[in-house]
C-alpha cells in the first residue's frame, strides 16, 4: 500500500522558506504523479503543485508559481515543495497526495493522501 509521510513544516517570520518533504513508499511501478494541496482554517483545500514521475511534467497554480517550486528526488521515491517569500496567509496543512501517474494536474483525484503539515507564517 501507498504511504505518504511529510515533513519540513514550522512556523517561520513573513518572507521566510521552507522546505517540505513528502516521502512515499510503496508504488507498485515507478509511473505515479504526487501534488501538493493545503487547507487553511475555514477555507476549501487548494492545489499548489505536482509532478509526475512518468516524464518530469510539473504544474502549479497560477497563484503561486514563482514562489513555490516542486521538486524529486527519484532515488528516495520523495517530492520537496520549495517555499519561498511566505506570508501569513501562506498558513495553513499542507499535504501531499498521489496518484497514477496518467496526468499531473492539481484538479484530478489522488488516491492516496498523507497526513500533512502545518506550516505558520508570522507576520
Amino acid at each position: 500500500e501507498v504511504q505518504l509521510v511529510e515533513s519540513g513544516g514550522g512556523l517561520v517570520q513573513a518572507g521566510g522558506s521552507l522546505r517540505l518533504s513528502c516521502a512515499a513508499s510503496g508504488f507498485a511501478t515507478n509511473d505515479y504523479a504526487i501534488a501538493w494541496f493545503r487547507q487553511a482554517p475555514g477555507k476549501e483545500r487548494e492545489g499548489i503543485s505536482c509532478f509526475s514521475s512518468r516524464d518530469g511534467i510539473t504544474s502549479y497554480a497560477d497563484s503561486l508559481k514563482g514562489r513555490f517550486t516542486i521538486s524529486s528526488d527519484n532515488a528516495k521515491d520523495t517530492v520537496y515543495l520549495q517555499m519561498n517569500s511566505l506570508k501569513p496567509e501562506d498558513t495553513a496543512v499542507y499535504t501531499c497526495a498521489a496518484g497514477d501517474g496518467t496526468s499531473c494536474s492539481i484538479l484530478r483525484g489522488y488516491d492516496y493522501w498523507g497526513q500533512g503539515t502545518q506550516v505558520t507564517v508570522s507576520s
